[in-house]
């Protein structure tokens, strides 16, 4: 944020400046499959991050800041019976993995091919886990902890690019935020489609609330995303 940024109080409950609050207007929803997610202590966009947004939202969520953790279980705060009925939302893209248009959720292996049985593995997830940050943030996050190679992998095929618009531009066309990667992750994986709706509902009030007062309050205007991130992400 610019140098007047801190005279803006922020919410103690979303993190946000107080003008771009949406709060009121949240009701947690009973998501029955969990989300854990982490979020790089770098990652420092008030104003358009979704994290702890997306956290409110769900009553059956954990949001932790941080670099590493030694399990699953440490990072999430309860004990996990079987890693592999978590799915990680990978990095990878879909285009990468030679999807077309009609799966928005694939399980993929280590090797970034679509697994076999795809239905069988979304039915057994029972938690999934989002890595908040930019690209080269949650590429961090990802090789420093080792125990998601025990997890289940999956990548996202969504029709639509996200709706940051102009106001992030991601370095993917399927680059989501956290909250829109949740909306539809636990709308397929619960086949609750009103999930989707709520979040994505909320992530448009949020986003008009930015739009009106940005015009106001210089120190709400949008940080660049690294450029290098982009860079690395086309070798990856």
């Amino acid at each position: 944020m610019g140098g007047g940024s801190d005279e803006i109080p922020d919410c103690p409950d979303c993190g946000k400046p107080k003008p771009l609050c949406i709060c009121d207007s949240v009701t947690p929803l009973d998501n029955r499959i969990a989300v854990l997610i982490l979020q790089h202590p770098q990652e420092q966009d008030r104003a358009l991050g979704t994290a702890r947004l997306t956290a409110l939202h769900l009553k059956n969520a954990v949001l932790k800041i941080g670099l590493s953790w030694p399990s699953l279980s440490k990072a999430l705060g309860r004990p996990v019976e079987d890693p592999k009925r978590w799915a990680v939302l990978y990095l990878g893209s879909a285009k990468a993995a030679g999807l077309d248009g009609e799966r928005e959720i694939v399980a993929i292996d280590r090797k970034g091919e679509v697994e076999d049985h795809q239905r069988a593995i979304l039915k057994d997830i029972e938690g999934v886990v989002l890595l908040d940050g930019t690209w080269s943030q949650a590429k961090a996050l990802w090789w420093r902890n080792a125990w998601m190679l025990k997890c289940q992998r999956v990548i996202l095929n969504p029709a639509r690019p996200s709706l940051y618009g102009k106001l992030r531009r991601e370095p993917r066309r399927d680059g989501l935020s956290t909250i829109e990667a949740a909306a539809m992750l636990l709308a397929a994986l619960e086949k609750r489609p009103e999930i989707a709706a709520t979040l994505n509902a909320a992530f448009e009030r949020m986003l008009a609330r930015y739009r009106e007062a940005q015009a106001a309050l210089s120190e709400l205007a949008p940080k660049p995303r690294p450029k290098r991130d982009y860079r690395r992400r086309k070798r990856a």
